[in-house]
């Protein structure tokens, strides 16, 4: 996501934040135009998934999540009364997760309501850690669904392993999977997977993905075919991005995912804890939050 695009979303959403009694909120119709949903039945539905997650962490619902009426003006000077939902930042983090992920606006909100500052440059660095675990989901789900395949086809445990392990030495210029591992100083136990960064993940699982195509449209049978697929659709990756200056090899690790996983879970829990409970009065409407 670039960072042109995440100043102009930070601010949209900022635009929108309002405080009362010390807690930040917002109105659920606004969100749901933050977040790119156009008919409010559908996304309501977000809204009650949003609602089940929060009661499977243990976190009381209407803290978050307060039903509210509120009045916009209609032709000729009336007034309309219509529901709406207040939302604290945790219950807006939930709607989210729980949101239509291919929109942009969704992954940012993930990170912008994860994170108890608006800076940029820490939101940038969520989006990138929550690009490298969903690389990282993506690549786990594509060897699952190649696993399964071969297996079909008469291919076992071992053999897998060794496709697998020709397709990386494919894509680290002939650096086996061991050799990956000692040049990064990764523990022999570890998946090599678990420390490279986004866009090696990507390229091992676009890698994967075309191998689970073409085995299927192909029809293949047994480990040879299945291999040379494999290691050729790495080969192909490979070549494109040395043509764009990349030496998969060369790249440095990054931070150990496994504990990246961990402080994703643990910033859930710490969102939660400082977000705050909303108790509208009716009395004295909540004000938008001074910048």
């Amino acid at each position: 996501m670039k960072p042109a695009l995440i100043r102009r979303l930070c601010k949209n959403f900022e635009d929108f934040v309002h405080v009362q009694d010390g807690v930040e909120f917002w109105f659920a119709r606004d969100v749901q135009y933050l977040l790119g949903y156009t008919e409010w039945r559908n996304f309501l539905k977000v809204v009650e998934k949003a609602r089940e997650s929060c009661k499977t962490a243990n976190n009381p619902i209407l803290d978050h999540f307060v039903d509210a009426n509120k009045s916009i003006p209609v032709p000729k000077g009336g007034e309309k009364v219509i529901e709406d939902i207040l939302l604290t930042r945790y219950a807006c983090y939930l709607i989210a997760q729980n949101g239509d992920p291919r929109k942009e606006e969704i992954a940012f909100a993930q990170s912008y309501f994860a994170v108890q500052t608006r800076r940029q440059e820490i939101i940038e660095e969520h989006i990138h850690l929550a690009e490298r675990l969903k690389a990282r989901k993506q690549l786990k789900d594509s060897e699952k669904e190649l696993s399964r395949n071969i297996y079909e086809r008469g291919v076992d445990e071992s053999g897998f392993a060794r496709i697998r392990s020709k397709g990386d030495m494919a894509l680290f210029g002939g650096h086996t999977t061991q050799m990956m591992k000692k040049r990064l100083d990764i523990a022999e136990s570890r998946p090599l997977a678990d420390f490279l960064p986004t866009v090696t993940i990507t390229a091992k699982n676009l890698a994967m993905e075309i191998t689970n195509f073409n085995l299927t449209k192909e029809d293949m049978d047994g480990e040879d075919p299945i291999t040379a697929e494999h290691v050729q659709n790495n080969q192909d990756i490979r070549d494109l991005l040395l043509k764009r200056g990349i030496r998969p090899e060369t790249l440095d690790p990054e931070e150990d995912l496994v504990k990246l996983e961990r402080r994703v879970k643990s910033q859930e829990r710490q969102i939660a804890k400082h977000a705050g409970k909303i108790t509208p009065d009716v009395s004295d409407p909540p004000q938008k939050k001074k910048k």
